[in-house]
C-alpha cells in the first residue's frame, strides 16, 4: 500500500505530464495579428478620421479620378470604399475586399443606403484577395496591414491584379504609440513593408509624407 505522499507526488507528476504537451503548443503556435471585429466599427469610424486619414490626399497621390478601377483591400465597414466610389463616378469599380462576411455585410448595406451602384464586394481569404487578374487601376489597403498573416503571399497576388501602370498603395500606422492606431506592438514599421513587397516582386515608386500619423508607400509590379 502506498503512503499518501507517494500517492501525491504520483498525482502531480501525471499532471506534469499531461499539461506539458500543451503548454508546449503554447508556446510554440505562432503569434496572429488582431483582426478589427465588428465591434470595433467606432474605432474604425471615429469622427476625426477625415482629419488625419485625408482621403482626398491619397486619392491624389494615386491619380484615381473618374472612371478608374480601384480596390479597397481589408475594407472593414467600407469608410474608404464609399470615397472611393464618389471619386471615381459612375463609370468606374471599386471592389470593397475583406476576409469578415460581417465587415462586407455593413459595407452592402451601407452602398445600398447612399444609392451606390459601381462598389462590388468580394470574401477573400488571408493569402488570396480574389481580385480579378490585370484589371485594377489603384489597390489601396489602409490600417490593414497590419493585421495581414502572410503579408508576402497577399500582395503577390495582389500585384497580379493590377494594370501595368496599376500602383498597389500600402497607408499604415508609424512605430510607437503617436496619434490613433493599433497598440504600438501591432504596428509593422515601413521597412518590413518593403521587404515584403520586394518578396512579392514589388518595387518602391516613392513614399510620401503629408500623413501625420502614418506613412504611405505607393508600390508597382
Amino acid at each position: 500500500m502506498k503512503h499518501p505522499m507517494q500517492r501525491v507526488s504520483l498525482r502531480l507528476a501525471v499532471l506534469c505530464v499531461l499539461v506539458a504537451p500543451v503548454a508546449a503548443l503554447a508556446v510554440q503556435s505562432p503569434a496572429t495579428p488582431r483582426r478589427s471585429a465588428p465591434i470595433d466599427l467606432g474605432v474604425l469610424e471615429a469622427p476625426d478620421r477625415d482629419q488625419w486619414q485625408m482621403p482626398d490626399r491619397i486619392m491624389d497621390a494615386l491619380s484615381i479620378g473618374d472612371n478608374s478601377v480601384v480596390a479597397d483591400v481589408g475594407a472593414g465597414a467600407g469608410w474608404f470604399t464609399v470615397r472611393l466610389s464618389a471619386r471615381v463616378g459612375p463609370g468606374g469599380t471599386v471592389y470593397a475586399q475583406d476576409v469578415q462576411p460581417e465587415m462586407l455585410a455593413a459595407i452592402e448595406r451601407r452602398v445600398q443606403g447612399q444609392g451606390r451602384r459601381n462598389v462590388r464586394t468580394v470574401l477573400g481569404t488571408p493569402t488570396d484577395p480574389r481580385l480579378p487578374a490585370g484589371t485594377i487601376d489603384a489597390i489601396l489597403v489602409v490600417d490593414a496591414y497590419h493585421e495581414l498573416v502572410d503579408a508576402a503571399a497577399l500582395l503577390r497576388r495582389l500585384a497580379q491584379s493590377l494594370t501595368p501602370e496599376g500602383r498597389l498603395a500600402i497607408i499604415d500606422f508609424y512605430p510607437g504609440q503617436g496619434g490613433p492606431g493599433p497598440d504600438a506592438q501591432e504596428r509593422v514599421a515601413p521597412e518590413r513593408v518593403q521587404t515584403d513587397a520586394a518578396r512579392a516582386g514589388l518595387t518602391l515608386e516613392r513614399s510620401e509624407s503629408f500623413l501625420p500619423f502614418q506613412y504611405l508607400l505607393v508600390f508597382r509590379r
